[in-house]
């Protein structure tokens, strides 16, 4: 088995013959969970090593993870949300309305690459939380008149996260 640097080697050596040349300066690298690997250089200039990275829109780490992707979606669903904000307070707009656009525009943005997800109940916990806080904010539920969160989701017609992101993948 080629090790990583006679593969980056090769890499160069053929991409030269076709007029193709590696930026070394925009290239960089990252282990997955491993723990020892040399540098990798090209032309003598070491590649830069990152510790995450975002790759059409996810966010990937060293440790195969993706906590970081799952905070990073519900900050992301977050903004939407607030961005949003008019339109859950309007009251032209009706319920069912209201709905559909938080479900492509909120819970879209949040649930995307949910399919590759390796989740924990944590995880979990917070996604919902996250969902249960903005469908009491569309219905204008408060604080001392909230209701169960099971009652809340039947009310919006709205699956448990489990088994949304279960289904997906």
């Amino acid at each position: 088995m080629l090790k990583m640097q006679d593969k980056i080697t090769n890499l160069e050596a053929i991409s030269a013959k076709v007029g193709l040349k590696i930026d070394y300066k925009n290239t960089e690298t990252m282990k997955i969970n491993t723990t020892s690997c040399p540098l990798i250089t090209v032309k003598g200039e070491t590649i830069r090593e990152i510790e995450s990275f975002v790759y059409l829109g996810s966010v990937e780490d060293g440790q195969g993870g993706s906590d970081n992707d799952i905070v990073s979606r519900i900050k992301k669903a977050r903004i939407s949300f607030v961005i949003l904000k008019k339109v859950w307070n309007s009251k032209e707009i009706n319920i069912n309305t209201k709905l559909l656009i938080f479900n492509s525009n909120v819970k879209a943005i949040l649930l995307y690459g949910s399919e590759t997800w390796r989740i924990t109940k944590a995880l979990y916990q917070k996604i919902q939380t996250l969902l249960n806080s903005c469908l009491q904010q569309i219905y204008r539920i408060r604080s001392p008149e909230r209701n169960c969160n099971d009652d809340l989701r039947k009310k919006a017609k709205q699956e448990p996260i489990s088994v949304v992101i279960q289904c997906r993948k």
